[in-house]
């Protein structure tokens, strides 16, 4: 009886999670500042070199293509680097290399020396780094609490990267328009924080796989999982297909500089919608979970996140277009918090690490390969036309999905089933080969 109730009854009473959640608060936060920028400098050093609007917008999918191909390649070894090693220090590595990339883009940019060449190497070094630190982070969070309160703590999490994601940009454009170089010194600073904050927190149990099966095949066991849990599957993919076809985060620099003209400042401001929506439905989360209805309530979240999509393409009103973006934001974190608490306590703990891998793949290949084709679509078609398009197509994939897949339709509860946690590796691995 005492054990029980000296147990936290909330994450933030841990301080391990503490230092965790802020730790990747302050990374994600100089993460997606810095890809601001790397997108806005690209597309006006484009302009400024006389390439026009659907050329310009070219160099914005190349920069998503860059990050997404090292990604692409690296994340099921990454996956298995997160389930083998200690956690804490790889993620400790992969932030020290983005604080590097912040460093020379800011010297570069303070210098005058900042070009297309560099922007783009740079995006492909982001892209390996990012590969390992997303899994690695992922499957952490569930090794720092007690399992009663690791929903929360699931949830919080990702709160945590999702709010990042969207007020990082906000930040990045503004102090961009204060100084071109000050938004890397942001991201600098928020990064020393970041790797200050995990280097507090104490050893944790991680599973011990090494000598479970050889390497290749603990890839497959991972790959494999995803593929048999059709819940997990089913909520990766929603995610993957909608986002890929609706991103138009790509594409804010060409509304702020030639469909809105709002300039620099109303890039922020664009950034900085979503990240409202985002962060007052994140809030509402952590103080009030959701309980009931968790499946149909990600369906609709991510046909709402569609339809915002398309009021935001066709607006040349820079109040309606704030306003879009706001429940694009709304939407997406509601989702996404349903998603990333359902895929965790869905999925056994040595498989954390590979099955998170194969969610930031998909998480990646929404965002930066959706970058690449929401600007090779606008290239193509046109930028409106491309986010119009991207807004029906997602309306279109949950109406697919809810077909495909009804445990999406189905599940009430976040409850995992039973037993999930004792089986083994082993155990998994002979079920699911032929």
């Amino acid at each position: 009886m005492s054990d029980v109730a000296a147990q936290p009854t909330h994450p933030f009473r841990v301080a391990n999670f503490r230092a965790y959640w802020f730790s990747r608060l302050t990374m994600t936060l100089g993460q997606y500042a810095m890809m601001l920028v790397i997108g806005w400098q690209t597309y006006d050093l484009a302009r400024t070199g006389g390439m026009s609007v659907q050329g310009a917008s070219g160099q914005l999918a190349l920069i998503g293509l860059l990050q997404f191909v090292p990604l692409f390649v690296l994340t099921p070894f990454s996956g298995l680097a997160a389930d083998r090693f200690d956690r804490r220090k790889l993620a400790q590595a992969t932030i020290v290399l983005q604080l590097a990339c912040a460093a020379v883009l800011g010297l570069l940019t303070w210098l005058g020396d900042i070009s297309i060449p560099w922007l783009f190497a740079i995006a492909v070094v982001l892209g390996i780094v990012r590969a390992f630190n997303g899994p690695a982070l992922s499957a952490l969070s569930p090794n720092l609490v007690p399992k009663p309160i690791l929903p929360t703590a699931i949830a919080l999490s990702s709160i945590s990267w999702q709010v990042g994601m969207i007020v990082g940009p906000a930040i990045g454009g503004y102090t961009h328009a204060i100084a071109p170089a000050l938004p890397y010194a942001v991201a600098s600073g928020l990064f020393v924080l970041a790797i200050a904050a995990l280097g507090t927190i104490g050893k944790v149990p991680q599973p011990d796989i090494r000598g479970a099966a050889k390497p290749i095949r603990q890839v497959i066991d991972g790959l494999r999982y995803v593929q048999r849990n059709k819940m997990v599957l089913g909520s990766i993919t929603l995610d993957l297909f909608a986002v890929f076809l609706a991103g138009a985060t790509a594409l804010f620099p060409v509304y702020a500089r030639d469909i809105l003209q709002v300039g620099e400042e109303g890039l922020a401001q664009l950034a900085m919608a979503p990240a409202i929506g985002a962060t007052l439905t994140g809030l509402f989360f952590s103080f009030r979970p959701l309980a009931k209805n968790v499946g149909p309530a990600m369906l609709i979240a991510v046909a709402v996140f569609g339809v915002a999509t398309i009021v935001f393409g066709v607006s040349t009103w820079m109040p309606l277009s704030l306003a879009a973006l706001f429940v694009v934001g709304a939407a997406d974190m509601f989702s996404v918090y349903i998603r990333q608490s359902l895929v965790q306590l869905h999925t056994p703990d040595d498989k954390r690490g590979r099955v998170s891998s194969v969610s930031h793949l998909t998480i990646s290949a929404s965002n930066e390969f959706g970058d690449f084709f929401s600007g090779t679509l606008a290239w193509l078609i046109g930028p409106v036309a491309a986010v119009v398009a991207g807004g029906a197509g997602a309306i279109v994939t949950v109406a697919l999905w809810s077909r495909l897949f009804p445990v999406l339709r189905t599940t009430r509860t976040f409850d995992p089933p039973e037993g999930l946690d004792e089986e083994t590796p082993e155990q998994n691995l002979q079920e699911q080969l032929p």
